[in-house]
């Protein structure tokens, strides 16, 4: 039968590391956004009865950690293209992966919007009253992509995606940094899963929080396609291109900073004192801990390797 050399075909083209790395990116941007988008469905369509914004920020962080948990040792599971290019310009991960995590992301959460339509399609159809609207009370658009409230400009919310973006990737780094003080192992999925959540509680609600091409654009592709329309990408003066473009700066930045103040100063060696027996018979103590005075033990600096350049992210 040729089925065998046809499945050993497939499993090895499933083993190369670019395949690898394509379908850990789809299958973790995929749940990530399932659940995200899953989360806001319930708030707009429910009135508020079976949704609120908690549950939004709680529906993508806890989406971003099952998204680490289910590609996290294979690509990083970064799920942000922003994630993606702060990575390859800071020098952790090659260029020519780029175009392949993007790819996977993308095609991941466009998969996703299109999941969600369908499994909340009476429900969109019941609350528009089978009009598809992108602003308005009956507007459904803003279940897949973010848009401007009436308070902010275009600028502003340009500068408050560079601003949460760059938190995102700074504290990315700091939770994945093992010569700082890294989140306990095994505990990262979460810990990322929590800041996200932590970050669209506190300053989320001036422009929608996206920092992140990979949520943003491809569901805005699917809702023009699925019916609402060009003014998907024309209203609040063009926004479409700032949460694509601004994510992307915001996480340059932010990676920036925590590679250039933070990492850099963190000794690389580690500081042992040892005790001696002097000439004269007598033994030098080593000093306490200072955050443990009852210890004589001394608070050693431990090496550690390198920022990993397979870094989880992004919501959202």
């Amino acid at each position: 039968m040729a089925s065998g050399p046809v499945l050993r075909t497939i499993q090895a083209v499933l083993q190369r590391e670019m395949v690898r790395n394509f379908l850990g990116e789809f299958m973790s941007t995929y749940i990530m956004m399932v659940f995200g988008l899953g989360s806001v469905a319930h708030m707009v369509l429910g009135d508020q009865k079976l949704g609120s914004y908690l549950g939004v920020n709680l529906g993508f962080g806890f989406g971003v950690t099952m998204g680490v948990h289910v590609a996290g040792g294979i690509s990083g599971a970064h799920m942000n293209a922003a994630v993606t290019f702060t990575n390859c310009a800071l020098g952790r991960m090659p260029w020519k992966k780029f175009p392949v995590y993007v790819l996977g992301q993308f095609l991941g959460s466009f998969s996703a919007a299109a999941t969600t339509y369908l499994l909340f399609y009476g429900a969109i159809d019941h609350f528009a009253h089978g009009v598809l609207l992108v602003t308005g009370p009956r507007a459904t658009a803003n279940i897949f992509a973010t848009y401007l409230p009436e308070h902010m400009t275009l600028w502003r919310g340009f500068l408050d995606e560079v601003f949460l973006t760059g938190l995102l990737q700074l504290c990315i780094f700091a939770i994945t940094d093992k010569n700082n003080s890294p989140a306990l192992q095994g505990t990262e999925a979460l810990v990322i899963g929590i800041l996200v959540c932590v970050i669209g509680i506190s300053l989320g609600m001036n422009s929608g929080y996206a920092i992140n091409p990979s949520r943003d654009l491809p569901p805005r592709f699917f809702t023009f396609i699925a019916g609402w329309g060009i003014p998907v990408f024309s209203v609040g003066d063009n926004w479409w291109w700032v949460p694509v473009v601004a994510p992307i700066l915001g996480a340059y930045i932010g990676g920036i900073v925590y590679v250039g103040l933070i990492h850099s100063s963190i000794p690389q060696d580690p500081q042992r004192l040892e005790n001696s027996a002097a000439g004269d018979g007598k033994i030098t103590v080593s000093p306490k801990d200072p955050l443990n005075p009852v210890s004589s033990t001394p608070a050693f600096v431990q090496p550690g390797p390198p920022l990993s350049g397979s870094l989880p992210l992004e919501r959202f």
